[in-house]
């Protein structure tokens, strides 16, 4: 169920806006206020039932999204991408910094990596806007 919680939250924070105002207000009481289906009702003076189906409903809406538009994938595969490049760069520094004995070629393969990293981040962040 965590899991659960923690992929909806996600998938709420890219796509919330897209989902009716009402559709909005159940997932944000449900999964961010952590309010029951009954309390939720009261909330928004409608049956627990219609709580229940808006919710379902809400969460269907955002796997689709996600199934079409793929954002949140883009997103985790970028941030891996950056930590890639992260690493690789911390790395180069301790080893600078600790007067390792870099040979130019290892120093020119570790930068190559960074700079196809960052051009495939950039690959991917314009397939996104189109």
């Amino acid at each position: 169920m965590v899991e659960k919680i923690v992929e909806v939250g996600i998938l709420f924070d890219f796509y919330g806006k897209l989902l009716s105002p009402r559709q909005l207000s159940v997932i944000e009481l449900f999964y961010i206020h952590d309010l029951s289906l009954v309390e939720i009702g009261e909330e928004l003076n409608i049956t627990r039932q219609a709580v229940y189906d808006t919710l379902k409903r809400s969460e269907k809406k955002l796997y689709e999204y996600e199934e079409n538009l793929g954002l949140v994938y883009e997103f985790k595969k970028n941030s891996s991408a950056i930590e890639s490049i992260i690493k690789i760069s911390k790395r180069l520094s301790t080893d600078l910094k600790d007067k390792k004995n870099i040979e130019k070629e290892n120093l020119l393969i570790e930068i190559e990596r960074i700079e196809n990293t960052g051009r495939e981040i950039l690959k991917n962040s314009r397939e996104v806007g189109n």
